[in-house]
C-alpha cells in the first residue's frame, strides 16, 4: 500500500483505465493492453486514423519523490522502442508510429489530481 492507502497494482490499474478512457474520447482505437514483449510490457497499443501509437502509462499517488514522467529514463525509453518495433515487425505494419507519454497523478481518494499526454516521447 502507498500513503493514499491503495494498493499498487490498482494505482496502475486506475492510470491504464483513465488512459484508455482519454484515448477513445480524443478517437483512438484502443488496439490492445498490456502487450508483452522480451523487452518490456507496452501499457496501452492505440491507433489514430492511420498512426500507430504505443502508450506508457506512468501513475503515482504524489509527486514528493519525482514526477511520473522523472520516472521514464533512457533505459526505459530504450526497451520501449525495442518493443515498439517488435509489435511492428511482428505485425507487419509498415505505416508510421509513435510512443506517447501519459502521465497520471492521483489524489488520495483514487481520483485523478493531475492527467498529462506527450505525444511522441523520445530521450
Amino acid at each position: 500500500m502507498n500513503e493514499a492507502g491503495i494498493k499498487k497494482k490498482e494505482v496502475g490499474r486506475l492510470g491504464e483505465d483513465s488512459a484508455c478512457n482519454y484515448l477513445e474520447k480524443e478517437g483512438y482505437k484502443i488496439l490492445g493492453r498490456n502487450y508483452k514483449t522480451k523487452y518490456a510490457e507496452i501499457d496501452i497499443v492505440a491507433k489514430k486514423r492511420e498512426e500507430l501509437v504505443f502508450v506508457e502509462v506512468r501513475t503515482k499517488t504524489n509527486e514528493n519523490y519525482g514526477s511520473p514522467e522523472e520516472s521514464v529514463n533512457r533505459e526505459k525509453m530504450r526497451r520501449l522502442k525495442r518493443s515498439a518495433l517488435g509489435y511492428v515487425q511482428k505485425n507487419k505494419y509498415y505505416d508510421c508510429y509513435r510512443i506517447d507519454l501519459i502521465c497520471v497523478v492521483l489524489d488520495k481518494q483514487g481520483e485523478i489530481k493531475r492527467f498529462t499526454h506527450h505525444e511522441n516521447i523520445t530521450l
